[in-house]
């Protein structure tokens, strides 16, 4: 179990069982997976990611490290870091968040985050992340 990394305004903590709902309430909108390639979620498919995202974390050697983003005790959406090579030391960046937090530095604030978790804790060379070009 990794501690929690603790932002200003948010704190990542690993994904418990209970996550689920609170990422349906995201996952299952249109608007959010527009550029991804699941979703809209169902209510399974939000509990199956879940169970994923734990029995991940019992993988040795474990490549991949995903948080729920917590802002005053709600769940309001999810960051990652996956390991893609572990001779080169490079990892890839992710998160999503709830539309109704879109825009207020959550998402950046939860990168400066898993950056750092990435450098300091994993010992990554090089972090990077993609982007749907469409995605403004």
């Amino acid at each position: 179990m990794i501690d929690k990394l603790k932002g200003n305004r948010i704190i990542l903590r690993e994904m418990e069982e209970k996550d689920w709902i609170d990422i349906h309430t995201y996952a299952s909108q249109p608007i959010v997976c527009q550029y991804q390639p699941w979703g809209p979620n169902s209510e399974k498919e939000s509990q199956d990611f879940v169970k994923q995202v734990i029995l991940d974390t019992t993988k040795n050697p474990r490549s991949r490290f995903v948080f729920s983003i917590i802002e005053k005790e709600m769940l309001i959406g999810a960051g990652e870091i996956n390991i893609r090579d572990f001779t080169n030391r490079e990892g890839e960046l992710s998160y999503i968040v709830n539309p109704e937090y879109w825009g207020m530095g959550y998402a950046t604030e939860a990168s400066k985050l898993l950056i750092g978790f990435g450098f300091e804790t994993l010992n990554l060379h090089r972090i990077f992340a993609t982007c749907d070009p469409r995605n403004v």
